[in-house]
């Protein structure tokens, strides 16, 4: 079963294929989503946060909430047949260099956007409020080496969290243990950013990718 997000993902891609959403276009409002895809209107709002978080869209208060560039780029992002231990193999290839990257030049203002998502994840008490947030502190880390090209790159990747076989895989394995481990794991990782410590960074982004990879799919 699809989750809110990926059904609100799902909207978006059909709507921007089909031209009737471009970069710029308003949203329908949260009552209007609340109907459409027939979710609870605190559903809509988490799901909305992550696709903010992710760059697909910008809300503005008092105006509304609107597509941007990014979501169009992403029309032609992770193939739809994408398997979860193909999605972990590109994160482990990807990610651990992205921290090494950032630990280099991240500015203070990315290493405090980063501190905030870290801390909201550890403070998420649901799943989805701990995935949202999950999803925000790794982009925002990506978002800290300063790249656009690595940034296409981690959005292409980013995409795949939209993925049905993702996210019901994600749902089965999340205990709060094991969101606790996570959030210890994210800790470090935040921690030799911070130190300005490549190698540590890029070697706490690898554990961590590690440890998800196992509890997903095992040890390959």
């Amino acid at each position: 079963m699809a989750t809110v997000e990926q059904s609100l993902r799902t909207l978006l891609a059909e709507g921007t294929q089909d031209g009737s959403l471009t970069a710029g276009s308003k949203l329908p409002t949260e009552r209007e989503l609340v109907a459409r895809l027939a979710a609870p209107r605190s559903a809509i709002r988490r799901a909305l946060e992550v696709l903010e978080g992710d760059g697909v869209i910008i809300r503005h208060v008092g105006r509304g909430t609107f597509l941007t560039e990014t979501a169009l780029q992403q029309v032609n992002g992770a193939p739809a047949d994408t398997s979860p231990a193909e999605i972990m193999q590109v994160r482990l290839l990807l990610e651990p260099q992205i921290a090494t990257l950032t630990a280099r030049i991240a500015t203070s203002v990315d290493l405090e956007e980063i501190g905030h998502c870290l801390t909201q994840g550890g403070g998420a008490d649901t799943f989805e409020g701990f995935e949202s947030w999950d999803a925000r502190l790794h982009r925002s880390i990506a978002q800290g080496a300063h790249n656009g090209l690595l940034m296409n790159m981690f959005d292409v990747l980013n995409t795949a969290r939209a993925l049905p076989v993702w996210g019901s895989l994600k749902r089965r394995t999340s205990t709060p243990e094991r969101r606790r481990a996570y959030h210890e794991e994210h800790t470090a990782i935040v921690d030799a950013l911070r130190d300005r410590d490549p190698d540590g960074a890029a070697t706490a982004m690898r554990q961590h990718l590690e440890h998800v990879s196992d509890t997903l799919i095992g040890r390959h």
